[in-house]
């Protein structure tokens, strides 16, 4: 593999001679004897491997465990043992850490330390959603959470600010037999198209577990997240394009002012550190049933467009997606970015999952129903989970258009569901739970337009 140079613990360093899918945590604490980052989970859930990674996108926490070596290059990277100064003064976080008693066996602190320390620097102050990506088994999550509002009122130490602000270092494509980090969609392209046999990595929090649990050897790889046009999120007055490398973290604030509920489904499918590493475009690509975003994108109309080489298609997003494992992508042709149209919000996104944080969803269901003058006159409605594709419901969509926009329509409408889907039952959810639940959201969907708190966080006492 070609030579990768980063920053570590404010000290630039080089790689060579590694395996394009050498996990960084792996790297540091046998090559490095940086054995403060913890193997967990090794699938990027528990954050116990969490690090600290800059660059001009900004500084944001993410799982070493499934983050590759070569996602690094050009970059800053800190663990738990470069956020003590030089002097060894320990961080506010690691102060206040020890003040608030917020450790008992230890294991999963250095995680929570750096998460911390990350949304110190960042200003986060809703300390709750921050550090839903760490798991803590025995202290609790009370002193911890004291711990970081004590912080808060903390200057940033200054030796952090300049480890993580400095010039970083990305002077050059690396290209070898076995990986590419293209810089642009063309050079991104160019490679595909001689490589259509390759594999395109954006933020590894699915493929990561391709080699961290099935022990998998991936062959060519090509890493997207550096092909900065890609990163781009364009909000005109009729559309919102989003790259395919855009980071759910940046794509949650910019979709937010437009459609809420789709940001708040972003918030909840993925930890802080998951959203900074995943792409919506790798959450099309990969073509999961079970993937949070294609249901709100189909909900919403969206247009994928692809590109191949220098030719470029577009289609509807739910034409992609035609079985299980299979999608309308030809060999070297990826996704470039994908279209929303703007359009009034009316959509509502529904993700039934056994924990309400960071979990996979049993059901996830997205509703864009238009009505005017108290009639539908147009439903677009789609779910995650309840197909071996993210699929329509058309047959509901069809039992409502035309019709008064009322308790009972829906009620009419709701047997249209077993025309729609024929849900399997796995460990998440049996079928006739997936659909009853189906069937449920569609009068949660209009109880919410008529005013109703239904929302687990809404509802009072």
């Amino acid at each position: 593999m070609s030579t990768l140079s980063f920053v570590l613990n404010g000290t630039a360093v080089e790689v060579a001679d590694q395996p394009p899918t050498r996990t960084l945590l792996d790297w540091l604490r046998e090559d490095r004897g940086l054995h403060g980052t913890k193997e967990g989970c090794n699938e990027g859930d528990c954050g116990a491997c969490t690090v600290m990674v800059s660059d001009k996108r900004g500084t944001r926490a993410v799982n070493a465990c499934i983050l590759f070596l070569p996602q690094l290059h050009g970059k800053s990277v800190h663990t738990v043992e470069g956020l003590r100064a030089p002097d060894g003064a320990l961080h506010p976080v690691q102060e206040e850490m020890i003040t608030h008693h917020g450790s008992q066996c230890g294991f999963c602190t250095p995680g929570f330390i750096v998460s911390m320390a990350t949304g110190h620097l960042n200003g986060v102050s809703d300390h709750d959603t921050h550090l839903a990506g760490n798991l803590c088994r025995c202290t609790g999550y009370a002193p911890i959470i004291r711990a970081a509002e004590a912080t808060a009122a903390k200057p940033v130490p200054d030796w952090l600010i300049s480890g993580t602000s400095r010039d970083f270092i990305l002077p050059e494509i690396l290209n070898s037999p076995d990986l590419a980090l293209p810089r642009s969609s063309d050079e991104l392209a160019a490679w595909y198209d001689a490589n259509p046999d390759g594999l395109l990595i954006a933020g590894a929090t699915d493929v990561g577990l391709w080699v961290t649990k099935q022990l998998r050897d991936l062959g060519p790889v090509a890493f997207v997240t550096g092909a900065v046009d890609l990163q781009e999120i364009t909000v005109t007055e009729d559309s919102i394009r989003i790259g395919a490398a855009a980071t759910l973290a940046e794509i949650m604030p910019a979709i937010a002012p437009y459609h809420p509920d789709f940001a708040e489904m972003i918030r909840r499918y993925g930890s802080a550190q998951v959203r900074a590493a995943a792409t919506l475009g790798g959450n099309v690509a990969n073509g999961s049933p079970i993937g949070d975003g294609p249901p709100a994108l189909i909900a919403l109309n969206a247009t994928l467009n692809l590109r191949k080489g220098d030719a470029r298609r577009e289609m509807p997003i739910e034409e992609f997606f035609i079985d299980y494992g299979k999608q309308d992508r030809e060999k070297g042709e990826f996704v470039e970015f994908i279209t929303i149209p703007r359009q009034t919000d009316r959509l509502k996104c529904f993700k039934i999952s056994k924990r309400f944080d960071q979990d996979i969803s049993a059901v996830c269901g997205c509703f864009n129903i238009i009505v005017e003058d108290g009639v539908v006159t147009e439903a677009r409605i789609a779910f995650g989970g309840m197909a071996g594709t993210p699929k329509r419901a058309s047959a509901v969509e069809a039992a409502l258009t035309g019709q008064p926009w009322t308790q009972d329509t829906v009620a009419a409408a709701l047997p249209a569901f077993a025309q729609d889907y024929t849900p399997l039952s796995d460990m998440r959810a049996s079928a006739a739970y997936r659909l009853t639940i189906a069937q449920n959201l569609l009068v949660r969907y209009i109880l919410e337009d008529q005013g109703f708190d239904t929302r687990v966080l809404e509802v009072e006492a």
